[in-house]
């Protein structure tokens, strides 16, 4: 009797059969060009069916917003038909599909974008890492263009049969950096301010609510991935995040933390002993839905990222080592919390992720006593979103 296998409505009216969500995690498998792979329809299609909804990896709108290799596309009509087959992949057992679009911004480098500069708000690199490159401000017509860029996005996604498409303004990447001072400081329309700062992001969401009333035949979710807070200076504050929230929880279905612990506090002000999910709950609660993430291992912490105000609750690393991680929870069975090198195949891990995840198991290798490897994960271990080695 979880609360988080009970059923949820949308306003917009669409049910999902439980409170549980498959965290958008990258796992690097698709073609050089961003088509859809085998392997990750495998991969998803083997982890549908517990999960209310699933969000995939990240999907770029823009030539010029690839972030890494790998990475999922949605620039052109003609992903479409590899981007169905994804999406009926993971609703084969009653999961909804939710396509996860953003733009990388300043978050790419020169050697992705095949020798084009990365751009940005400004001309201004990340802190993070060390050696980001400086990357080229947009212009007006170019921000223009990277909105429609959105909606077309979005159209491909409805066409190809998804439930919702998630923004990803999260994670330093080009939705944040516009509402950031650390990498916003244009002096036009699209900056200075704090409300000037949140013109691009508003633009977006407009925009892809506008693509959904036109060619949406049902209902089809616009949901939000947001980072609490940045730790530069200047950046973002909780305070500028919970702003944030109040201009746009109107104008979503939900509102998605990216964060490491679901029981996590405030990066810069330490006084501050209120979890973030009670926080943002406090703005979202009856107005729109609030995802809660991070460190969720067992169904006590779904049940308690619930209790602390969260409408559904995102897993990562479980749904990896543990596909059937709901049914399980459900019927009351074990749930495996390790992962071993060995299982990667029967995991329908594609191989790019392998590859990741073995170099990580070669850093750090841990060994039962007969000698065979073994080793777990937990989140946010950059490049893969959702990762971090537990020892």
């Amino acid at each position: 009797m979880y609360n988080f296998l009970s059923t949820y409505r949308f306003a917009n009216g669409l049910e999902v059969k439980n409170r549980i969500v498959m965290s958008p995690m990258t796992t690097m498998a698709s073609f050089y060009n961003g088509m859809v792979t085998k392997e990750e329809i495998a991969y998803y299609a083997l982890r549908a069916g517990g999960p209310g909804m699933i969000v995939t990896g990240v999907a770029n709108v823009s030539e010029s917003g690839k972030g890494f290799e790998g990475e999922l596309s949605i620039t052109r009509d003609e992903m479409i038909p590899g981007l169905s087959k994804l999406a009926k992949g993971i609703q084969k057992d009653g999961t909804k599909a939710i396509l996860q679009i953003f733009h990388a911004g300043r978050k790419s480098t020169s050697k992705v974008l095949r020798g084009e500069q990365p751009v940005s708000a400004s001309e201004i690199a990340a802190s993070y890492p060390a050696d980001s490159e400086v990357p080229r401000a947009l212009t007006e017509k170019e921000i223009l263009q990277i909105i429609e860029d959105f909606g077309e996005a979005t159209r491909r996604a409805i066409v190809a049969g998804f439930d919702g498409v998630e923004l990803h303004g999260a994670n330093t990447y080009l939705l944040q950096q516009f509402y950031s001072e650390n990498a916003n400081q244009r002096e036009d329309d699209w900056g200075g301010s704090r409300d000037k700062r949140l013109k691009f992001p508003l633009a977006v969401i407009e925009k892809v609510n506008q693509v959904v009333a036109k060619y949406s035949k049902g209902p089809f979710l616009v949901g939000y991935r947001i980072s609490p807070e940045e730790i530069e200076t200047p950046g973002i504050r909780l305070a500028d995040s919970l702003y944030f929230v109040d201009q746009i929880k109107d104008k979503i279905s939900y509102l998605h933390l990216s964060m490491g612990s679901y029981q996590r506090t405030s990066l810069n002000d330490k006084t501050d002993t209120r979890s973030l999910v009670s926080q943002f709950s406090e703005k979202t609660k009856g107005v729109v839905p609030l995802i809660g993430v991070g460190s969720v291992e067992s169904p006590a912490d779904a049940e308690a990222a619930l209790a602390d105000g969260a409408d559904f609750v995102a897993i990562g690393r479980e749904l990896i080592r543990e596909p059937k991680w709901v049914q399980k929870a459900a019927a009351g069975e074990p749930l495996r919390n390790t992962l071993s090198p060995f299982d990667l195949d029967e995991l329908a891990i594609p191989g790019a992720m392998q590859e990741y995840l073995q170099t990580a198991f070669r850093s750090v290798m841990h060994f039962t006593e007969d000698g065979t490897e073994f080793d777990s994960y937990q989140n946010n271990l950059a490049p893969m979103e959702g990762f971090e080695k537990k020892l």
